[in-house]
């Protein structure tokens, strides 16, 4: 798995940092995980580099912590319920890509699968490895390269309006039938689920059965991650600017005990590739305050509508101008007018 990222000069200055944990120890990131490795042996077996890197997620964790008032405090690791991964910084060429083989520190030569050739002008930065619940192992590469992208001028708007079956309604009356993958493998996934909790902890039976429940969600994952990357890609190629609802779907699953299809949707996820894809072209993705009122206002003559704040009501007809609108595509008008005015303001 590939990942390139521009980075500026200013993202990299990382000397600035206000709350630099070995600045305030008083002592330097080398000299912890040398004392560290002392006490504990098993350090020893990975790269000193690799040791340092957590020492700077741990930075990280409390500076978002200081700055960011919705931050939690740090919590330590769980040794069952947490991701497997691991990240290493390139010095002095420790960390190298040819012929198939990725070279890593202490693990030497490993083969990986490379889907496409990685330019020159590439610099190599760092790698994450991690290994996913059904055992399968992922190094993210990333990259640092010059990328000077030209905006492009805005002739072209999409308005697109959540949808919780559809994924998304947009202004064009489209909608891109989202097979709903979860849903698909529940009943499936509900009956290995219940053989696993029936097996003993710890028996070679269950960790078989845990390996075969994880592969289920893997599917699943991949399946939605799929169909999500080709949406988004369909529609950076046709538009020069999105307009979306700035929607909280947290507080949405949960307030509305939509999480299961809300999760299933994975609309964040589709916000996410549209935005990153929509950027590397030069084009725009602009959000519209979630406090519009998008459904209940006509798209034709302005008129507001304070009847369709029911859910329920999926198309009415506009008391001054007789038009006669479905509730979503309304509202992915209104969304792009919106956005368009937002755009040029």
């Amino acid at each position: 798995m590939w990942q390139t990222k521009h980075i500026n000069s200013e993202s990299t200055q990382m000397t600035s940092r206000k709350f630099c944990l070995p600045r305030l120890l008083g002592v330097s990131g080398w000299y912890i995980t040398t004392g560290l490795t002392e006490e504990y042996a098993f350090l020893k077996e990975v790269d000193s580099v690799s040791l340092q890197q957590s020492l700077r997620h741990h930075d990280t964790a409390f500076q978002n912590f200081f700055k960011q008032p919705k931050v939690g405090f740090p919590k330590f690791k769980s040794k069952k319920l947490n991701k497997n991964s691991y990240s290493t910084v390139c010095i002095n060429g420790n960390i190298a890509i040819s012929d198939g083989y990725l070279k890593l520190p202490k693990a030497g030569q490993v083969r990986l699968k490379q889907h496409r050739s990685i330019p020159s002008c590439y610099s190599l930065k760092s790698v994450t490895i991690s290994q996913t619940p059904s055992g399968k192992y992922y190094a993210s590469v990333l990259f640092e390269y010059e990328n000077q992208v030209q905006e492009t001028e805005l002739h072209n708007f999409l308005g697109l309006d959540f949808s919780m079956h559809e994924l998304y309604k947009d202004s064009n009356g489209d909608e891109p039938a989202y097979p709903r993958y979860y849903r698909q493998a529940e009943k499936k996934l509900k009956r290995e689920q219940r053989k696993l909790s029936l097996m003993q902890k710890g028996s070679k039976n269950r960790d078989k059965q845990r390996i075969k429940v994880a592969k289920l969600h893997e599917k699943v994952a991949n399946q939605r991650k799929d169909f999500l990357h080709k949406q988004s890609r369909q529609i950076t190629n046709a538009y020069d600017c999105v307009c979306i609802e700035d929607l909280d779907m947290k507080a949405m699953s949960q307030a509305l005990n939509f999480g299961k299809s809300v999760s299933d949707n994975g609309w964040g996820m589709f916000v996410s590739f549209l935005k990153y894809k929509l950027e590397e072209e030069g084009k725009k993705l602009v959000k519209v305050d979630k406090f519009f009122a998008s459904s209940q206002t006509c798209s034709c003559c302005g008129y507001v509508n304070k009847d369709i704040k029911n859910l329920a009501v999926r198309a009415w007809d506009c008391p001054q101008c007789t038009t006669h609108h479905d509730r979503d595509v309304n509202a992915a008008i209104n969304i792009r007018n919106e956005g368009m005015r937002i755009a040029f303001a």
